[in-house]
């Protein structure tokens, strides 16, 4: 982080400062670990007796903050300092992230499109009649295959690998190594052999989605897999041949979609879910962590959890059951030699 004022961070989050507007900070820490030099935030009560203590040389807190000991570090108070400690990180992150110029490492077809105001790092190739937009950046050792298309105010990761024919759109973000556009896994058995099938559709990603590390999203056997608007991924996630998740939708770690499944608007997907092919998945579905979804969710805004998943209230009543089980046969088998005693 490059060195601030207090006064300019104060600028930055439209907040107001008690103590030295002039001290300097040249990086982030939590309040517990701060040390001089650098900038923390208190929003949650339970860590307020950290800040009497805290070696950060600003804090920024709420504005109903009112402290009743001595503090050494420079207050910069704002509505919601959480919030605001937000918007600081994204700031920095746009100074770290700012790179621009195109290395004389990289290969670049003569036939490609490429916008203005690029980073374009060592070691990239990008392939015949692709196109690059406006504002990007393209960190070192990045593919970019024939025919693809790269939005404007788009960030590619070190080592991401795109496949030819792919569509990425605006202001996304692909965490580094992700592959996009790899075959999907479809054979045919024929005469005790497995006959591959061609793989000759595409991915298209829209508009501020943003795919996490190690991601493997595979080209549509016809047509495309597509990942709607808005669309965030965690890291290590496979999305198979021909899927498409809905609007906003959040998938989390470990996830697994099988080919030509349908996620619908505004779902949460936690880690390690694991969803069967050609099913429906409805808007606003939340499905716990570990879950295997074997049928397709029609109701729209339902929690499921569980393998076979079902209905989050059903699964809590049911695993009252689950855990009783042994007790329960125990039960059974006893009701059972009474009555065959009584009865003989």
């Amino acid at each position: 982080m490059m060195e601030i004022s207090a006064r300019q961070i104060a600028e930055i989050l439209n907040g107001t400062i008690e103590g030295d507007p002039d001290v300097k900070v040249n990086h982030l820490s939590k309040i517990e670990e701060g040390v001089e030099g650098s900038i923390s935030f208190l929003s949650n009560p339970l860590y307020t007796h950290y800040i009497y203590s805290t070696q950060a040389s600003i804090t920024i807190v709420n504005n109903d903050f009112y402290p009743t000991q001595p503090i050494s570090s420079t207050l910069i108070k704002v509505e919601k300092a959480e919030m605001a400690f937000a918007k600081l990180l994204e700031f920095y992150n746009q100074i770290k992230n700012n790179k621009s110029g195109i290395s004389e490492k990289c290969t670049i077809s003569k036939s490609a499109k490429i916008g203005t105001n690029l980073y374009i790092g060592d070691f990239t190739f990008i392939g015949d009649n692709a196109k690059i937009g406006d504002n990007v950046k393209i960190y070192p050792q990045v593919y970019i295959g024939d025919n693809s298309v790269i939005g404007d105010n788009t960030t590619i990761f070190a080592g991401v690998k795109i496949y030819s024919d792919n569509l990425i759109g605006k202001d996304c973000i692909i965490h580094a190594g992700t592959i996009i556009g790899s075959d999907g896994f479809r054979f045919a058995p024929q005469n005790g052999e497995n006959l591959k099938i061609a793989q000759i559709g595409n991915v298209i990603i829209e508009d501020d989605v943003e795919i996490g590390a190690n991601c493997a999203i595979d080209r549509a056997t016809l047509g495309s897999t597509i990942i709607r608007k808005g669309v965030k991924f965690d890291n290590l996630i496979h999305i198979a041949h021909n899927v498409e998740v809905g609007e906003y939708s959040f998938i989390a770690a470990n996830s697994i979609i099988a080919g030509s499944t349908k996620i619908g608007k505004n779902c949460m997907l936690a880690g390690q879910v694991g969803i069967i092919g050609h099913l429906t998945i409805a808007d606003g579905t939340i499905i716990a962590a570990q879950s295997g979804i074997s049928k397709s969710i029609k109701k729209t805004n339902e929690t499921f959890m569980g393998s076979p998943a079902f209905e989050i209230n059903d699964y809590r009543k049911s695993y009252i059951h689950f855990k009783n089980f042994s007790k329960i046969l125990e039960r059974l088998d006893k009701l059972e030699k009474e009555l065959n005693q009584r009865n003989s």
